[in-house]
C-alpha cells in the first residue's frame, strides 16, 4: 500500500455519486491509517465553505460533513487556488484547517515517492 494517497475531487452536487465516492475513499483511507491529502476542485470547491457539506445528501452514503471532518482531523484538505478565485472564496471564508494552494503544490504531492493519486 502507498504511504500517501492524494485524492482530487472535481465533482460536487452536479455529480453526487462521484463526489461521494471520492470523500468515502478518503474517509476509509484515513480510518485505515493511510496519509490522505484531499483536493477540492471544480464544483467540490464549495465544500470548503462552512455548512456547505451539510447541504449535500446522497441516499445510502456516509454524511459528507463526517467524512470531511475525518480527513481534516488526520490528513490535509486543500482548495484549488483557481477554483477558489473563480468562486470568490478567500482563505478566511473556508472551514478551519482547509488551505488554498495551486497546481505546483498538487504536482509536488503526486510526484513524491510512495504516493498514489486518484481523481474523481
Amino acid at each position: 500500500m502507498s504511504k500517501k494517497l492524494v485524492i482530487k475531487v472535481t465533482a460536487g452536487a452536479d455529480a453526487p455519486e462521484r463526489c461521494s465516492q471520492a470523500f468515502t475513499v478518503a474517509g476509509v483511507a484515513v480510518a485505515s491509517g493511510v496519509e490522505v491529502s484531499l483536493w477540492l476542485t471544480g464544483e467540490s470547491a464549495w465544500f470548503a465553505l462552512p455548512g456547505r457539506a451539510a447541504e449535500f445528501g446522497l441516499p445510502h452514503s456516509a454524511p459528507l460533513p463526517d467524512l470531511l471532518e475525518a480527513v481534516l482531523a488526520a490528513g490535509t484538505v486543500t482548495l484549488c487556488t483557481q477554483c477558489a478565485v473563480r468562486r470568490g472564496i478567500e482563505e478566511e471564508d473556508t472551514v478551519e484547517g482547509i488551505r488554498i494552494a495551486g497546481a505546483q503544490v498538487f504536482l509536488n504531492e503526486v510526484m513524491a515517492d510512495g504516493v498514489q493519486a486518484l481523481v474523481y
